[in-house]
């Protein structure tokens, strides 16, 4: 720019460089339809539209392709408005969402973790059948209290609600009535470090790698994270009998339970995580998938897995999954009352696990079509009080993914009785 021919001012114009495309994994109408689920979900419990008033404000659900890893929908609730960021965040809104209690700025999915209650005991069979201390004809009876040591006798839920036992059951027939009992004595037998071999292989307890920043690992119930965590608490049986429901130090994100419960779905099978389809550079070429894990591991800090490689019994598998889709289709199973109607068949599993401050998170896992699954989904409402609650949140997903006919569909909106203790 010049006055008088005096430059005062000199601009060199570049043109620009076309970056690359990130294509994301996620489908735009069914995180649309889970978001949705969830926050209505947490809202019908904490208003007491199952029966019972849990104060509850806070969740997540994850919804992943079982043979791929990739990430379809994730929710956290409750959640927070982008562009409040937009050219610096103002104080009263940070003030807003700093003080808020449920936490709106912690991806609940994958920075938060929660004991999944009796949504693990799946690992429990597996880790059983393998191990050789149950087979697909051993039955244990469930008398309601386990009684094998003086210092510590817990009881299955069935006998804190109606003072009786399951009787005899296999491994299918406790996932579906979820007998605190068989799961009991199978660990007992087994021991801790065959159920921590078992665990490790599904992913629980270490990040799955996906492509965000602050996932967190949770932790896995075992001898050397008992020491670690209770110093000055001599390990004993009754830590092994509540690993194996579930409880103890076990505490996953919900997009870990999504990743166990996709292997479950595929035969066993391990998978990566994803939620990065692709990158399409400016030249027309894409970065390939091994480039774009050594990148993001090396950006995030997460090593290769070096789990052994475990070959599942194919009929273990099925015996552990027909128990899951009785939870669902049998009369008896723990969410029948939520999919009794329903055109799908589906696998699943509720869980309700014990929390600090006497709270009950609530969980729902479950994949479909049960004979050929697609996708695993994974629910978790804190403080939720039931997993038989949550199933909704799985159901009305499953109708957006698989387009069914939601015209005549009807929401029961009564409130049903409905009573789980730690399943």
């Amino acid at each position: 720019m010049a006055v008088d021919g005096t430059t005062t001012a000199e601009y060199v114009a570049e043109e620009a460089i076309a970056g690359s495309d990130i294509v994301l994994t996620i489908d735009a109408n069914l995180q649309r339809i889970t978001e949705t689920a969830l926050a209505s979900n947490i809202q019908k419990i904490a208003s007491g539209g199952f029966g019972t008033v849990y104060h509850t404000n806070a969740g997540a659900c994850v919804v992943m392709n079982v043979n791929t890893g990739e990430v379809l929908a994730m929710a956290s609730y409750p959640d927070y408005t982008p562009s409040d960021f937009v050219g610096g965040i103002s104080n009263e809104n940070w003030a807003k969402y700093r003080d808020n209690e449920a936490k709106p700025l912690v991806n609940k999915a994958t920075q938060n973790s929660y004991s999944p209650g009796s949504t693990f005991k799946m690992v429990t069979a597996i880790a059983g059948l393998e191990s050789g201390v149950i087979n697909l004809k051993t039955k244990i009876n469930d008398t309601g209290i386990y009684t094998k040591y003086r210092d510590y006798q817990p009881r299955c839920w069935v006998y804190t609600d109606y003072h009786t036992g399951h009787g005899y059951l296999d491994v299918s027939g406790a996932i579906e009535r979820s007998c605190n009992y068989f799961f009991y004595e199978t660990s007992d037998r087994m021991g801790i470090d065959n159920l921590v071999k078992y665990a490790r292989y599904f992913g629980l307890g270490n990040k799955t790698g996906i492509e965000l920043q602050g996932e967190i690992s949770g932790a896995l119930a075992s001898k050397e994270t008992w020491a670690k965590l209770h110093p000055n608490e001599p390990w004993g049986p009754g830590t092994v009998l509540q690993a194996a429901i579930g409880q103890s130090d076990n505490e996953f994100t919900p997009l870990q339970m999504a990743r166990y419960i996709s292997m479950l779905a595929n035969g066993g099978k391990k998978i990566d995580v994803s939620i990065v389809k692709t990158i399409r550079n400016a030249n027309g070429s894409e970065t390939s998938k091994e480039e774009i894990n050594k990148f993001v591991n090396q950006k995030l800090g997460i090593s290769d897995d070096n789990t052994e490689n475990l070959e599942i019994k194919k009929e273990y598998l099925s015996a552990v999954l027909e128990g899951m889709k009785s939870v669902t289709s049998d009369t008896t199973g723990t969410a029948y009352v939520r999919f009794k109607d329903f055109n799908i068949s589906v696998g699943g599993k509720t869980g309700s696990a014990e929390a600090p401050n006497n709270k009950v998170h609530a969980w729902f896992v479950g994949f479909a079509p049960f004979e050929n699954p697609e996708i695993a989904i994974v629910v978790m409402v804190e403080n939720g009080g039931h997993g038989n609650y949550t199933a909704e949140v799985v159901r009305d997903i499953m109708q957006e993914y698989f387009g069914m006919n939601t015209q005549n569909v009807e929401e029961d909106m009564s409130a049903t009785p409905y009573v789980e203790i730690m399943r």
